[in-house]
């Protein structure tokens, strides 16, 4: 019997596709076929929106840099909190959306590519200042601001693969005792 393909795969299905191919391996697992079997639909298909696979793979990093940092960093609800609560709402965020549950295989891949590396300090610069303005605005300068910065920021980009058998209920629980321990002088 053969399987049916399926009709109008948007963009976002095309990424989301090869951010859980490339979360279950490694870079050289995305390939057009491969997304296409995955996604139910012909090959051709993926020429509707890309260009060949490494413009697949360039609008992967810049999905990613948007799904997963952006929708943050630029939420005007998120940045009218006060800062402590901006702290813990963006945690609760990260858990809710599981935002870096692909963080881990982007920075592998950063390691061997030149333009992940570059999406990844591109990331890491939005989210550390992000954080940091909050930090800021809490008083903290110098290496108090710098270092609560990247412990909030490293945690919760690696909490998820460190932590794996926390559940997200557990997740949230212990975020405001984090950002407590993180804000107190």
């Amino acid at each position: 019997m053969q399987k049916k393909t399926r009709r109008g795969v948007s963009k976002g299905e095309w990424l989301e596709a090869g951010l859980q191919t490339l979360s279950a391996g490694t870079i050289s697992d995305i390939t057009i076929e491969g997304l296409a079997r995955h996604l139910g639909i012909a090959k051709a298909g993926f020429y509707w929106h890309f260009k060949n696979r490494q413009d697949l793979l360039n609008q992967l990093l810049d999905y990613w840099i948007h799904e997963t940092t952006e929708v943050a960093s630029k939420n005007p609800t998120l940045l009218e909190l006060e800062p402590r609560a901006r702290l813990i709402h963006l945690a609760e965020m990260i858990v809710k959306y599981d935002f870096a549950h692909y963080d881990m295989p982007i920075r592998q891949w950063a390691l061997q590519d030149a333009v992940a590396a570059r999406a990844v300090r591109k990331v890491d610069k939005i989210r550390l200042g992000f954080v940091r303005s909050a930090f800021c605005e809490l008083g903290f300068t110098g290496d108090e601001l710098e270092m609560r910065s990247m412990l909030y920021v490293g945690y919760q980009s690696m909490e998820s693969f460190v932590f794996r058998k926390l559940s997200r209920k557990q997740r949230r629980k212990l975020i405001a005792r984090r950002v407590d321990l993180l804000t107190s002088k």
